[in-house]
């Protein structure tokens, strides 16, 4: 990871609000989860002291592999080849990878998160709900395995016949009110002169 200096002014105040939205407790239910499923120790770099904080967290994915044999588990054959070795360009491609395998899997966009985010520790709280998300799609996709997150809901579409649905133009309109005679005519237009009229008090 490219060293980065500190941040100031809204660059800080933006960090240290991504930085509060990690909860460590979803964090560590999401490594236990990928530790079930992948059979890979997903440990941190010091198992004596374990995970302090959420840098402990990205620190034990961001080289991808765990995350590539996840989506691979899930999804058979979507990373083909899962690059092993410590070349920052090589961990980014394994994070780009599995990016590409879960919308393939069926996650939508706003689900995703970018590379920067896991790789350059900036929005990890980006990858926690990734990964509930892509739990909760793999309950939908009948996978039979552990589970984690909400399971997507099924699409519930519904067909009306013509006769129901020509029964709502029987409905009488405007039922909420009418907005008829919400205009400006009779009233005095702006700036013109007012015509006063001189009171009789006899």
């Amino acid at each position: 990871m490219a060293y980065q200096g500190p941040s100031y002014g809204l660059s800080r105040e933006c960090l240290l609000k991504s930085q509060s939205k990690f909860d460590m407790k979803l964090g560590l239910q999401a490594l236990q989860w990928m530790r079930v499923i992948t059979s890979l120790p997903l440990e941190a770099l010091n198992p004596e002291v374990g995970f302090r904080d959420q840098f402990d967290f990205a620190d034990c994915l961001k080289d991808g592999i765990a995350l590539c044999t996840l989506i691979n588990i899930l999804r058979p054959g979507s990373v083909s080849k899962i690059n092993e070795t410590k070349a920052p360009f090589k961990q980014r491609e394994n994070l780009e990878m599995f990016l590409k395998g879960c919308e393939l899997y069926g996650l939508k966009g706003h689900d995703l998160f970018q590379v920067n985010d896991l790789y350059e520790r900036k929005n990890l709280y980006m990858v926690v709900n990734c990964l509930f998300a892509l739990g909760g799609l793999a309950q939908k996709n009948h996978f039979n395995g552990p589970v984690i997150g909400v399971k997507v809901a099924n699409q519930n579409k519904r067909g009306f016949t013509k006769e129901v649905l020509n029964k709502g133009e029987s409905v009488i309109g405007l039922q909420s009110g009418t907005n008829k005679g919400a205009n400006q005519s009779g009233m005095t237009p702006y700036g013109t002169t007012r015509q006063i009229y001189m009171a009789d008090y006899r």
